[in-house]
């Protein structure tokens, strides 16, 4: 092959990795976060996922206070996709379980909450606990979730006529999982 067919072709090849790259979203990037629900030097991004789903909420007795009523947080139930959109796991609880669709799954310790706007719920930092199985969850030291939207007790009136009713809220956050790096 000549000198002047290999310039043509490594100039197309690079313009085509320059063309593919432009198309590829950043990496999530944690400034910006308050620093409680910061990761920890020493890890990396493993994964990006995009939580879908509900919260269900059961109105119940205040704690600690005869008589009063609460909306109580009962547990998620969200489809996890990649950034494409393509499902690759789920999350659910209690207690709150993070499993890939290769089995693997783990569940965490709240470390920190942090507001993230009004009719959101808070973010949150979790440190994983050993994953079940193999597979993508194996390694997670910590999960974040960021870019909420929802998922807070629902405006409905709960008082002693309705406890035990249950609720479920529309959310969607993302869920970040690090990993030592």
């Amino acid at each position: 092959m000549s000198i002047k067919r290999l310039s043509i072709l490594a100039a197309a090849s690079a313009a085509a990795l320059l063309t593919a790259c432009a198309g590829m979203q950043p990496m999530f990037s944690q400034d910006g976060l308050p620093d409680p629900i910061k990761v920890p030097a020493g890890n990396r991004i493993a994964m990006e996922t995009v939580g879908v789903g509900d919260i269900t909420y059961e109105c119940r007795d205040k704690a600690n206070a005869p008589g009063q009523t609460e909306w109580v947080f009962v547990g998620p139930n969200a489809v996890l996709n990649d950034r494409s959109g393509r499902q690759v796991g789920k999350y659910y609880g209690p207690p709150a379980t993070w499993e890939s669709l290769d089995g693997s799954k783990l569940t965490a310790t709240q470390l920190a909450v942090a507001p993230s706007g009004a009719g959101n719920l808070p973010y949150q930092l979790v440190r994983a606990n050993p994953a079940m199985g193999s597979g993508a969850m194996t390694g997670v030291t910590h999960i974040q979730r960021v870019a909420l939207k929802g998922g807070v007790a629902p405006a409905t009136v709960c008082s002693p006529a309705n406890k035990g009713t249950r609720e479920i809220v529309k959310y969607q956050a993302d869920y970040i999982f690090w990993k030592a790096a």
